[in-house]
């Protein structure tokens, strides 16, 4: 393979290795193990890591656990404040862009919040770029960007396009902007995981929005490596979307039933499923890639990189990928065409994933509620 080919190991890509990098969103789940995974890497090395966040708290604990390696140093800020970006960004090789509002539901309260960090801030980001001149910035997006129904998957489209649009052909710079698009990362902060744990913990019930729900799903690790390993291929302006199993979450409510009930001195059968309804703007199953975006999409080993729409304005990026394209797409990539794991599998890639640790458990509240459901908060404070 190319210089460029995708990493294994704990290797890093030539883009990386000996490079200054920026990480944006270090205090989340994402960056923060973006962060450990750049500076834990023992074959490829960046010469300094900086991480870029808003959360003081989580970022001062950062700041002492790698206090140890020089390579490594935090900065308090905003994506929100254009001068701070650009300040933070002097001297920076690649910036890695995971700062985000990814809360459906506060989004939806406050959208104008959505708009100053989901939007304007990666415009932040980009403006930034232009002023420095990195060689590369990599965005983080969300399937929610996919025909979106929601102010934060809206938010996050408009991120990928501000991105795309951002290596034009009559730009000065010769910054790479590139984006990478999740599924749901288990695990994370807020996900669902943590959200079933506490319900069993409590002796249940486990609350399901639909029985028929199904997600695309990966770990932590495996987001990271998408959004590293992106970046050792990108032209310019393309949307990765990495390939990864699917789960009902039905099934998944089942087997951490059956995993941590015995744990926490719980009968297994005694804990119910309870279905609740369907949160305001939820999709019964889950989109990584439209039907508009199959015309434009490449099919890579592992990914799938959509190419910008309007390819005229690109006209000097080159997409080919040489060696890398296995054939062209011509399906949608939506979770209700997929094949589902079976509980096994889905056991299993809980276990080898750790995603079953005890890790998280305090992020969240125990139960769901959406709007207008008075009666369960009531019940929840007597």
């Amino acid at each position: 393979m190319t210089q460029e080919s995708s990493p294994s190991g704990d290797t890093l890509p030539d883009r990386i290795n000996g490079k200054r990098i920026l990480v944006t969103g270090a205090c989340g789940t994402v960056g923060e193990s973006l962060i450990r995974q750049l500076l834990e890497s023992t074959t490829s090395r960046p010469t300094q890591v900086v991480g870029f966040d808003n959360a003081e708290s989580p970022l001062f604990f950062a700041d002492q656990k790698w206090l140890n390696d020089p390579r490594a140093s935090f900065r308090l800020g905003d994506v929100r404040d254009r001068d701070a970006m650009v300040e933070v960004m002097q001297g920076i090789d690649v910036v890695f862009h995971t700062a985000a509002l990814k809360h459906v539901i506060l989004c939806e309260r406050s959208p104008y919040e959505a708009v100053q960090t989901n939007i304007l801030g990666v415009n932040n980001v980009i403006h930034a770029a232009q002023v420095t001149n990195p060689e590369l910035v990599i965005f983080t997006s969300s399937d929610k960007a996919v025909n979106p129904t929601n102010v934060m998957g809206t938010s996050k489209l408009m991120g990928e396009r501000l991105m795309t649009a951002a290596n034009a052909n009559d730009r000065d710079c010769s910054t790479i902007f590139a984006s990478t698009r999740f599924g749901n990362v288990l695990g994370s902060n807020g996900s669902v995981i943590p959200i079933f744990r506490k319900q069993i913990i409590g002796g249940g019930p486990v609350t399901l929005t639909h029985p028929d729900m199904t997600r695309f799903v990966m770990s932590i690790d495996e987001a990271v490596r998408l959004v590293i390993e992106s970046s050792s291929f990108a032209r310019g302006g393309e949307v990765f979307i990495t390939k990864m199993p699917v789960i009902r979450i039905e099934d998944l409510a089942r087997v951490m039933i059956d995993e941590l009930a015995l744990a926490y001195a719980r009968d297994h059968r005694s804990i119910d499923i309870e279905v609740i309804g369907s949160k305001p703007g939820e999709k019964l199953y889950e989109e990584l890639m439209s039907d508009e975006e199959t015309r434009r999409a490449v099919e890579l080993k592992d990914y799938f990189s959509v190419l910008p729409a309007f390819r005229g304005i690109y006209g000097e990026i080159d997409y080919a990928y040489p060696g890398m394209v296995t054939k062209t797409v011509t399906n949608p990539y939506v979770s209700s065409s997929e094949s589902c794991l079976s509980r096994d599998e889905l056991r299993q890639f809980l276990l080898s994933n750790h995603l079953l640790d005890e890790s998280g458990t305090d992020q969240t509240g125990s139960l769901r509620y959406w709007p207008g459901d008075k009666e369960k908060l009531a019940t929840e404070k007597t």
